[in-house]
């Protein structure tokens, strides 16, 4: 038995086979209607201060590494560093996604999906995104490449994706009392991680 449901929008009636179906539709038409100016700046004020806050983790557990001329000394804190500032630069992109109304992945996040993409509308942060991808993830997070002139610019290039969602006229987000309690457990667990790797 075939069920067929109808609704209503501003393209006229439509018929579809599946119930669900129509939640998807409808789904799509609302995601697809865009953000007003202070939605937006709220948005991104939020995504942009939880990647610098990524990176600013990234940095103290770089300062941890401890330095002996050009290289760092721990690669333990090195890798925790890179997998973060990493981090970092996908939430940064996926807020960037966002904003340009691309379609996010469905399923795990591939690198392969996100230059993609990418590359379709900016090639110069394609670069950067390929960039910090083989400098901080696969170099420093998997391999402890720990030499500080390769470090420094993953970072960088990841500085320079996320000041790719950095709000024209930011908004200052009140930190709730659930959203502390998890960025000190957050800390906590990465102390702990940390410490017994």
């Amino acid at each position: 038995m075939i069920q067929f449901a109808l609704y209503y929008s501003i393209y006229g009636v439509m018929a579809v086979t599946k119930p669900y179906a129509v939640v998807n539709i409808i789904t799509r038409i609302i995601l697809r209607s865009k953000m007003t100016r202070e939605e937006q700046s709220a948005f991104l004020s939020k995504e942009y201060a939880e990647a610098i806050r990524y990176m600013d983790n990234a940095k103290e557990m770089l300062r941890k590494a401890g330095r002996d001329g050009p290289l760092y000394i721990d690669t333990k804190y090195v890798k925790t560093a890179c997998g973060t500032a990493y981090n970092g630069v996908l939430i940064a992109l996926d807020a960037w996604f966002k904003l340009k109304e691309l379609p996010l992945p469905r399923k795990r996040k591939s690198i392969d999906y996100y230059t993609d993409a990418i590359a379709k509308v900016d090639k110069k942060m394609g670069s950067f995104l390929d960039l910090a991808y083989k400098v901080l993830h696969l170099s420093g997070y998997y391999d402890g490449v720990n030499g500080v002139n390769v470090i420094k610019e993953g970072f960088n290039a990841a500085y320079y994706i996320i000041e790719k969602i950095k709000p024209e006229n930011p908004v200052e987000i009140k930190e709730t009392r659930g959203d502390k309690a998890k960025r000190i457990w957050s800390r906590m667990m990465i102390s702990l991680a940390v410490m017994f790797r």
